[in-house]
């Protein structure tokens, strides 16, 4: 079983190109490399001690054994809440409870330091994501608009990128 860390700014590298890689089966690779671009260094220059990551082992200093990761953070404007930005878990070890194990962790820690809802958002088509989020706990937030029954944000993040937003509240 993979273990537990804090994630650290040398794991930029191989989280991208573990999204590029993990993401390949469902993407073309131009597709899987503008995912990655979801990810910018800053994430974990800025958010590292909020962000995880389950390796194999010791792993290497340059994460080399990372079979999954979480990135994350808490809100600079507010006290309350945390928002969940990126997981990303290797195809080997899908449906092991790998995401929902950093999920968890995600939550236990934001609430550590006083946080009491977690965000997170979804593209409306990604229906694996919208299923693993309520099965968390998650609700999706009301939209400006409902597909298939969900409720949906129009153009949330730019022109056509329609997204599902989910709130969870966690105990302090």
């Amino acid at each position: 079983m993979p273990a537990l860390r804090q994630a650290r700014v040398s794991d930029h590298g191989t989280i991208v190109e573990c999204v590029r890689q993990w993401w390949g089966d469902s993407r073309t690779p131009e597709q899987a490399r503008e995912l990655s671009l979801l990810l910018p260094r800053l994430f974990l220059q800025f958010f590292s001690t909020t962000s995880l990551v389950l390796q194999d082992g010791e792993g290497g200093e340059d994460g080399t054994a990372i079979r999954a990761f979480l990135v994350g953070f808490y809100a600079a404007g507010n006290d309350t809440e945390a928002y969940i930005h990126f997981v990303g878990v290797d195809p080997a070890l899908r449906g092991q409870g790998m995401a929902r194990d950093l999920y968890t962790a995600f939550f236990e820690r934001a609430a550590e330091a006083g946080r009491t809802e977690v965000r997170a958002i979804t593209s409306p088509t990604n229906t694996g994501s919208i299923a693993f989020h309520r099965a968390m706990g998650f609700t999706p937030e009301s939209g400006d608009r409902e597909v298939g029954g969900l409720p949906v944000h129009t153009d949330y993040d730019g022109p056509g990128q329609d997204r599902v937003c989910f709130y969870r509240k966690i105990a302090p």
